[in-house]
């Protein structure tokens, strides 16, 4: 089994990764092979309502030009998906909306390559903001029709500065939690 994780933060090794790593932590323990892709900071558009992925229906969006295409055959062959995310203005960063939004429509233009499959958020927060950002991954999540496993609370860590979410104890059990629960459940979906 494979879990991929795609880091919608432009900082490569910020609070973002940290939460992501300690949920890795608990996949790997359970023998789950886990892969970071990084998505913030690196070049993906929004979409641009072509519909050509329904037209071609090749299981990739037609324009090639950045990373969404990469990225989307690493949610194919992934049993599970975490996306994750710094709080901005209350929402997610604008690369991982893009990547939702593209990869959701190559979906839905492919038969739904996605159901089924195991998807988790892990959210980065200063303060506040924290739920609709958690939202925003969760409605992808449920339109493409998977499966998202709980936790003791809601998949977030607070911390401003790099590292500071190492502080947040609730967050860090959270994080654990979610791994722990995220490897029970493709365990059963795959026993």
């Amino acid at each position: 089994m494979r879990v991929v994780a795609f880091n919608g933060s432009p900082r490569p090794k910020g609070n973002t990764s940290l939460l992501i790593g300690r949920v890795f932590d608990e996949l790997q323990a359970e023998g789950i092979e886990t892969e970071l892709v990084q998505v913030g900071g690196q070049p993906i558009h929004g979409c641009r309502a072509c519909y050509a992925c329904f037209k071609n229906a090749n299981g990739h969006c037609v324009f090639d030009d950045d990373i969404l295409n990469q990225c989307v055959d690493k949610m194919r062959e992934a049993d599970g998906i975490i996306l994750g995310s710094p709080t901005y203005y209350a929402n997610i960063s604008s690369e991982l909306k893009a990547l939702i939004d593209r990869a959701g429509l190559v979906n839905g233009a492919n038969g739904g390559f996605l159901k089924y499959k195991v998807g988790a958020p892990v959210i980065a927060v200063r303060r506040a903001g924290a739920i609709p950002a958690f939202d925003a991954i969760n409605h992808f999540f449920y339109s493409a029709q998977m499966i998202i496993p709980g936790s003791s609370y809601w998949s977030l860590g607070v911390g401003r500065d790099i590292g500071e979410v190492a502080d947040d104890e609730e967050g860090q059990r959270t994080m654990e939690n979610l791994g722990k629960n995220m490897a029970w459940l493709l365990k059963k979906l795959h026993a």
